[in-house]
């Protein structure tokens, strides 16, 4: 189901320090639907070890803090917005004759 586009419902994306609220809203049922991932490079979460963290305190901020994320590609399936709609996307059906998602 994530393999179809979902930008056509994808309200609005809101960002803090530690997550991604992602409002998928359906125009059929004028409902919105949220999902909160964590904040996390897409490519999996960045692991430090403690003697990084104490012996090298401003390098572990730097790579924890400045590694590029990816919020939505249409070519990649591990993507912070892809991540979100699976979340919640078991209250989605696909509908072939208007070729969106609508509300269940």
């Amino acid at each position: 189901m994530v393999n179809k586009d979902i930008t056509s419902i994808l309200e609005y994306v809101k960002i803090n320090r530690f997550y991604v609220s992602c409002h998928f809203k359906c125009k059929v049922k004028n409902k919105t639907i949220i999902s909160t991932v964590p904040f996390e490079p897409y490519e999996g979460k960045i692991e430090l070890s403690w003697q990084d963290i104490v012996f090298h305190p401003i390098e572990s901020w730097n790579r924890y803090y400045h590694t590029p994320i990816t919020i939505y590609n249409s070519t990649g399936n591990d993507t912070i917005v892809q991540k979100a709609f699976e979340k919640v996307s078991k209250q989605f059906t696909w509908d072939e004759q208007t070729q969106n998602y609508i509300c269940i």
